[in-house]
């Protein structure tokens, strides 16, 4: 069973089956022992199972019977925890199609790269910095090359989790992948993010590797970001679309679109939460660096696309 922490680190614990199903409305955990979110003096929080969340594991990644659900953290009172933002996106969507009608759509683009060794991340040397897996990149990667059977594999475990592959390709520095899937509803999409670093992260030790989402891992190459594709939707129809609109957007997109800009600098404590985040917005490495929106160019915070 799966819950985020404050910074979007993904914890789980085990539960035998039978232990689960009969004691699913007495689940505990020490809150001191994650990041953020209580003190030692009042640790215990409980567990809330998300049964729509269930999924099968593969067997030969994971191991035979395994499965994955994810959960909402609370209070000792049994409500929904402040700091889980799992919760509070759950809440605050739930709310907004209650009182609205209007869905959010969300589909990521999630950049990472692949270094040779297993546990790179961790056994890290400053000396040395982190050993890429292959010099192929985006244009330059042959059927058979490491990276692109490591994202073959991936792709394959993805399908087997019910995402619905759309592409998936090498980046544009050496050894980085992206693996695009079909958007959903944003509290799916916020689970999938989650399941997708652990997908790649446990196909990349299979194959005796390191699959990593630093920022900017490495000085001198692209570092790797995720863009985050929103469109609202009401009564089936995305209310963002316009034929008539410049770059075919509705006045609704553009008032989300000014939102997003007048709290850009609260948002990137969220985005770019890091020193190494920073170290990414470089704009000599297709990064985002301006608080602008624009159809073309890639330096622009919010960018509207030209298709789809």
């Amino acid at each position: 069973m799966g819950f985020s922490d404050l910074e979007g680190r993904l914890h789980a614990l085990d539960y035998d089956k039978k232990f689960i199903i009969g004691s699913e409305d007495n689940l505990t955990f020490d809150g001191s022992s994650i990041r953020g979110f209580t003190a030692q003096k009042e640790s215990d929080l409980r567990l809330q199972v998300d049964w729509t969340t269930f999924r099968w594991l593969p067997a030969d990644l994971f191991g035979a019977g395994k499965v994955l659900v994810f959960a909402n953290v609370c209070d000792k009172d049994g409500g929904l925890f402040s700091a889980d933002f799992r919760a509070q996106l759950m809440s605050l969507t739930e709310e907004l199609r209650e009182k609205e009608n209007i869905v959010v759509n969300v589909a990521p683009e999630i950049e990472g790269f692949l270094f040779k060794g297993e546990k790179a991340e961790q056994v890290f040397d400053e000396k040395i910095g982190f050993e890429l897996a292959t010099m192929s990149g985006y244009f330059s990667s042959l059927p058979q090359d490491t990276l692109r059977l490591f994202i073959d594999k991936f792709a394959e475990a993805k399908r087997a989790l019910a995402f619905q592959n759309e592409k998936d390709h090498p980046e544009v520095a050496p050894a980085q992948f992206e693996l695009n899937f079909r958007y959903s509803v944003a509290l799916d999409t916020a689970d999938q993010i989650q399941i997708y670093k652990l997908l790649a992260r446990q196909v990349a030790k299979s194959m005796g590797f390191t699959a990593s989402f630093l920022p900017k891992p490495i000085q001198g190459l692209n570092g790797s970001g995720m863009h985050t594709n929103i469109s609202l939707a009401q009564d089936g129809k995305n209310i963002f679309y316009d034929k008539s609109g410049e770059n075919n957007m509705s006045d609704i997109a553009r008032r989300f679109i000014t939102g997003v800009l007048y709290y850009a600098k609260d948002l990137c404590l969220l985005t770019s939460s890091s020193v190494n985040a920073y170290r990414r917005l470089d704009p000599a490495f297709e990064a985002p660096n301006e608080i602008k929106v624009t159809a073309t160019d890639r330096g622009s915070m919010v960018r509207i696309p030209i298709g789809n």
